[in-house]
């Protein structure tokens, strides 16, 4: 496991251009969430975006879409900017195009959808079908799901980036699988986004991973920041450090979000939630002190030890 010094975490932050902006909150308005740019283009992002891996896969239950409707007007109500999505998700999409419906298509969404499909012809289909669900005119982003048919997804998704079709091409991976293949396309590809697990126990990608994404250019989305739920259940009965309000960490969901956005090359974090006071939480951890070099260590020893 590599260990960051307060030197090496300052030159990386540089490196990656993913350097923190606080932008100014209104009189009673609540914190702005900081900001983070995109490597390859300087758009800025909120550091908190909105996952829907099981969380939005509802079908055709009108109660369950409202909620997660509500949801998405409470993250964009908190500054909330990006949602991602995939085909694999169920029902996600068409819940994420109701929602989006609802709130008359809020200006502020970053679209980010994935291609996932075995059969590399069926990606161009596959993107227009998750465009239609969605109701967006274009996604800003569209990543190879899991690296699944990843050559020939890619080209499709960079003729379309040329065509002014998509905005950004990225990959994923989940779960710390596939690292050797998905560096080697990290090296060979002007990707402009990847996405990855990463928190305070999953820290492989701390490696190899997130230096070479800062140095090559690349923004990182992390999902599965509280591995599908099970980090923040495994903690919920133990108690949250003194320390921690050094950083303006009040509850674990917090505390976690807090180390992973800690590390200069991480730009958005996508926790899934289906509770409006969960996706406020998730948010606002994006807001106040962010943990230095020293205390991301005290962090992860605190937890490992638990």
């Amino acid at each position: 496991m590599m260990i960051i010094t307060r030197r090496t975490f300052v030159k990386a932050a540089a490196a990656s251009g993913a350097a923190l902006v606080l932008p100014a909150a209104a009189p009673g308005a609540p914190p702005a969430p900081v900001m983070r740019a995109v490597p390859s283009s300087g758009e800025m992002l909120p550091a908190v975006g909105l996952g829907t891996w099981i969380t939005f896969n509802v079908g055709d239950d009108p109660v369950l879409r409202d909620e997660c409707a509500e949801v998405i007007a409470a993250f964009f109500a908190a500054g909330g900017r990006m949602i991602d999505s995939s085909p694999m998700y169920g029902s996600s999409q068409p819940v994420i195009g109701y929602g989006l419906e609802k709130l008359g298509r809020p200006e502020a969404l970053f679209s980010a959808e994935k291609v996932w499909t075995s059969s590399a012809g069926d990606g161009p289909a596959q993107i227009k079908q998750s465009r239609r669900f969605w109701g967006v005119p274009r996604f800003d982003l569209v990543q190879v799901h899991n690296l699944v048919a990843w050559e020939t997804h890619l080209e499709t998704l960079f003729a379309m980036k040329a065509d002014g079709r998509i905005r950004y091409v990225g990959i994923t991976t989940s779960e710390g699988r596939r690292h050797d293949l998905f560096e080697q396309i990290m090296r060979a590809h002007p990707l402009d986004f990847v996405q990855l697990t990463y928190n305070v126990v999953d820290r492989e990608a701390e490696e190899r991973l997130l230096p070479l994404a800062a140095e090559r250019g690349m923004a990182v989305i992390v999902n599965r920041p509280f591995q599908q739920g099970a980090l923040t259940r495994q903690l919920q009965g133990e108690t949250l450090p003194d320390w921690a309000a050094e950083i303006g960490a009040g509850t674990w969901a917090q505390f976690i979000l807090k180390f992973i956005l800690s590390h200069p090359s991480v730009t958005v974090a996508i926790p899934a939630t289906t509770r409006v006071d969960h996706v406020r939480e998730n948010v606002m951890a994006a807001t106040g002190p962010l943990p230095d070099a020293a205390m991301r260590e005290r962090m992860a020893a605190y937890v490992r030890d638990l």
